[in-house]
């Protein structure tokens, strides 16, 4: 029974300045790649193990919610075993301390910018990319005529204008609810654009920075940084409320809409059902290719 594969869920956090985006590429950085290569040199597998991840982030995009999964034999997790102990408990019903000890390795052989924060077997059915029910994102902006805290500037951007919360309020309420998204992402062969985007607003913390929460069930690519980018326009007072809706209605990519930068967006949290009945039905449901209904 311990050769047979045994799947993990893995917590994790980066600084995604210095990485070329989460997915896996030859000869770059990449927040997959460094991940894999620890497992595989902690572990002493002959290759890295593949991971699924929740979403995928570009290149300079951080996070502190992200999730992976990956199956691994379960004798591998031996070397994690402290040496000289011996036991006669099977490692099956030890996973909850092998788990803590692979959080507490794996700490010592990733590099700073990304941590596993926890690792621990998920319910039956758990696929980390399609179980998962909602991403959580937050931009983040200061328009402070003086700029960004020097010790945020990795993850906050400095908008060189005034901005007006209600208005951005005002126009992104409007872009709420499921929507071909086509005008706000770059498409990718047999990929819908379709989401559901369930929460779009802005708030001025005290500090003053700025913070859109943006939450879909999934997102595509460079949509929520689009989202962004037409919003702020928004509220520097160079578009109308009305103009970003205007803009998803065409569905077609607007040259007028900038891509916000990458550094000022956090993945904050992924959610997932609880049950292994409800893991299952989420990821039908994820697989299924969506079209709009009238």
């Amino acid at each position: 029974m311990d050769r047979d594969p045994v799947r993990f869920r893995l917590d994790l956090g980066y600084d995604g300045t210095d990485f070329q985006g989460w997915a896996r590429q030859p000869g770059l950085r990449t927040v997959q790649g460094e991940l894999e290569a620890a497992l595989a040199t902690l572990l002493r597998l002959e290759a890295p193990p593949r991971l699924t991840v929740a979403g995928r982030t570009d290149a300079g995009v951080h996070a502190r919610g992200q999730v992976v999964h990956v199956d691994l034999p379960l004798a591998a997790l031996a070397v994690l075993e402290p040496r000289g102990r011996e036991t006669a408990t099977p490692p099956a019903e030890r996973l909850p301390e092998l788990c803590s000890a692979l959080v507490r390795r794996l700490a010592a052989v990733l590099p700073p910018d990304v941590r596993v924060f926890a690792v621990s077997v998920p319910p039956d059915g758990f696929d980390a990319r399609f179980s998962a029910l909602c991403r959580r994102y937050c931009y983040r902006v200061c328009d402070a005529p003086g700029g960004v805290d020097p010790l945020r500037r990795r993850e906050v951007l400095w908008y060189p204008k005034p901005l007006d919360v209600e208005l951005m309020n005002a126009a992104s309420v409007r872009l709420l609810g499921e929507h071909d998204f086509a005008a706000f992402c770059k498409k990718r062969e047999g990929a819908t654009t379709i989401r559901e985007l369930r929460r779009f607003e802005w708030a001025r913390r005290d500090d003053g920075i700025i913070e859109a929460t943006v939450v879909a069930d999934a997102f595509c690519h460079s949509m929520v940084r689009s989202l962004v980018g037409a919003v702020l326009a928004v509220g520097e007072g160079k578009r109308p409320v009305e103009w970003p809706a205007e803009v998803l209605a065409r569905a077609v990519r607007d040259s007028a809409v900038r891509v916000a930068p990458a550094h000022g967006l956090t993945l904050e949290e992924v959610r997932y059902p609880e049950t292994a009945e409800e893991l299952a039905r989420r990821a039908a449901q994820a697989r299924r290719v969506r079209t709009l209904t009238s």
